[in-house]
This record gives structure tokens, C-alpha cells and sequence, in this order.
């Protein structure tokens, strides 16, 4: 694609959410809209010192640089856009990781009923500019959005954050010895960890001796299992990546019960790591896993148990060291392309999304 101007742009990048430890999320944003990666545009990223001063940046703030600045962009990769940005019409970008603040309200917590989920309700109902992390994402805001939005693929890139591409695979499994699973992802209820319980404990009860290891902070919500956690689980709290990578030696599989995912970022990052990933039978999992991953339903726990012992059982645990790997280097080309779209979007090239592969279109 040749660019049509390739004069510098201005890009705002609101980080007004990000203070302390990063997320998932948050460590996409930084990777994907840092300086560096967008020069020689002008890109300033835009912090706020606490909570309250966020709010005001975002509700006022950004809206008041966008019109002194009528001619930059103003990318919103964390939190949704304030009811004023959407003026900026199309010179608002948001980048969407998931719709679940409008499609899962009973997973959220009072703060993203109250302040998130508005605001993205509107930026969906009337932005104009949206970039999606995969196409089952896309697919999911295109039933939100206006038919004249434009979504565009913009999938993130998977690094080795743990360290594990050394690895040689999963643990050898030995029949006789426990079965090690790992979930990764802060505890709430989207993310669905009674089934995984469940799921481990079946496979306990079948005489077959099963560990869940689970690496992340306690969220929100109510969850019954931490009051008493069953003898085969272990609460690791935060890992650092060191921390992360020697559990993950460890392990056999990482096992993914999670409701609703944009993406599932933890499932490729461990694929680095030549780990096999089981993940519930759903389309966001399709696309991001493809024939490397094992589909399971975690609401038969019982089934989904069988399905992981069989895996194990079978040999392909050996085997799963490529596929994974192919995996998760096969998602990078594709969010390489993305990311040479995005560069031509940003330099006024019109044909950038003339290509049905790098956007959404609506049905």
C-alpha cells in the first residue's frame, strides 16, 4: 500500500487508566501504541496521577485537547471514550479487547456498571473509528455499532513475556502422577474458575490425581471455592514472570473456562512455552487457537475431564510443543498485517481497509 500523505500526524494515546502493575489489556495498549512503533508520527501518551483526576481527563479533559487540536487522532486503547470525545467523530479511535461490559452486566463490578459500561454503550451505539483484537470481537460490535463505523483488525502481537520459549513443552506426563493444570487471569466471575474446580475435581474423583494451579489476583465478585480450597488447588496469587515461567515448566496444560473472552491473551502467550491450551468450545477460541487447542465444554465437567485425560493420555501432549509454537507464530504474521494496515490508516492511504482481511464488515 503506498501512502497518499505521508505528512506526521498527531496521536493522542489516552493512558489515563494505567497506574501501578499492568494487565493484560493494559500491556497490549503499550505494545501497540507506543512511540517508537508509530514514528515518525508524533505520538503523546497522555497519564493521569489518581483516580480522580482520570475521570476528569477523560469526561473533559481529551475532549477539550481534541478540539484545540482539531487536526490529531485520539486513541482510546484502555477505557472506553467519554460521552464528549464521540464529537471528534472519527478522529476517535477505539481500540475494543471484548463487549462484555454491555453483553455480561451481572460479571461486573460496581465500578464498571457505573462508570465503564455507559460509556461504552454510547461509544459503541455512536463512535465512528473502532480497532478490534479479533474478528469474533469485530463480529460482536458490529451488533452494537452503527453500519458506517469503521472496524478494523488491529490484532495484537504475542511476545514471550514469561520467558518460556526456551521450554522444551509441557511436563512429561506419567501416568500415575498428577495431571498439572494451569489457568492464568485475575479471579472474577468471568473468568469461570468454579468450572475448572470442577473440572479437576472430576478428574480427582476418577482416581485420576489432578492439580489446578492458578496464577492471579482476587478480583471481584463472590467466590465460594476460596473459602475453602479444595487440597489439589494452589492460590498463587501474582507470579512474576520468573515466578511464572517455573510454575509453567511444570505444568501439562493450561486450562481456559472462561465464559466470554475478546481474546484470551494468556492462551497464546503460553504457547511460547510449547504448552497445550484446552479452551471452552466457543468462537473466540476457534480463532485464536485453531487446530492447536483441545475443545472442551467446562459445564460437563465430568466429560471435560475424560477429554483432558484422554489428550494426555494419547500422546499428543508430546506432540503439542509444535503445534503450539506454529500457533502462536502463525497469529503474529496475521497481527503483523494488521499492524501494516493500521501504518497506512495512519498515513492517509484510502485503500488501507479496502481489504476485506483487515476489516469487519457489517452483515
Amino acid at each position: 500500500m503506498t501512502a497518499a500523505c505521508t505528512a506526521p500526524r498527531r496521536i493522542y494515546v489516552d493512558q489515563t487508566n494505567i497506574r501501578g502493575p499492568v494487565t493484560g489489556i493494559e500491556r497490549v495498549a503499550l505494545d501497540l501504541f507506543v512511540p517508537e512503533r508509530l514514528a515518525p508520527h508524533e505520538v503523546r501518551l497522555l497519564r493521569s496521577p489518581s483516580l480522580a483526576r482520570m475521570i476528569l481527563d477523560q469526561q473533559f479533559g481529551l475532549p477539550a485537547r481534541g478540539l484545540a487540536d482539531p487536526s490529531a487522532l485520539f486513541v482510546f486503547p484502555g477505557f472506553p471514550p467519554g460521552p464528549l470525545a464521540l464529537a471528534l467523530g472519527r478522529r476517535c479511535v477505539t481500540y475494543i479487547h471484548d463487549t462484555f461490559l454491555v453483553t455480561r452486566p451481572q460479571d461486573l463490578n460496581w465500578r464498571a456498571r457505573a462508570y465503564m459500561a455507559p460509556s461504552f454503550a454510547l461509544a459503541a451505539r455512536f463512535g465512528r473509528t473502532f480497532l478490534v483484537n479479533s474478528r469474533t470481537t469485530g463480529e460482536d460490535l458490529r451488533r452494537l455499532c452503527r453500519r458506517d463505523a469503521l472496524v478494523a483488525l488491529l490484532r495484537p502481537a504475542v511476545s514471550d513475556v514469561f520467558g518460556l520459549g526456551d521450554l522444551a513443552g509441557p511436563a512429561t506426563y506419567v501416568l500415575g502422577e498428577p495431571l498439572r493444570l494451569l489457568a492464568i487471569g485475575t479471579v472474577e466471575p468471568r473468568k469461570n474458575y468454579p468450572a475448572a474446580v470442577a473440572i479437576t475435581a472430576a478428574l480427582n474423583a476418577a482416581g485420576i490425581p489432578a492439580e489446578l494451579h492458578l496464577v492471579g489476583r482476587i478480583g471481584w465478585g463472590r467466590h465460594d471455592f476460596l473459602d475453602a480450597p479444595p487440597p489439589f488447588l494452589t492460590l498463587h496469587g501474582y507470579l512474576d514472570d520468573s515466578g511464572l515461567r517455573s510454575l509453567a515448566g511444570r505444568c501439562h496444560m493450561l486450562l481456559s473456562t472462561a465464559k466470554a473472552e475478546g481474546l484470551g491473551l494468556p492462551l497464546l502467550e503460553v504457547q511460547h512455552g510449547g504448552l497445550p491450551v484446552a479452551a471452552p468450545v466457543a468462537p473466540v477460541f476457534s480463532e485464536v487457537l485453531g487446530s492447536s487447542g483441545l475443545f472442551i465444554h467446562p459445564e460437563r465437567p465430568e466429560e471435560a475431564a475424560r477429554e483432558l485425560l484422554g489428550f494426555a493420555r494419547s500422546g499428543r501432549l508430546a506432540q503439542a510443543a509444535a503445534f503450539s509454537r506454529n500457533n502462536v507464530a502463525h497469529w503474529n504474521a496475521r497481527a503483523s498485517d494488521d499492524f501494516a494496515r493500521f501504518r497506512a490508516f495512519l498515513e492517509r492511504d484510502a485503500s488501507a481497509y479496502g481489504d476485506p482481511a483487515g476489516i469487519v464488515s457489517p452483515t
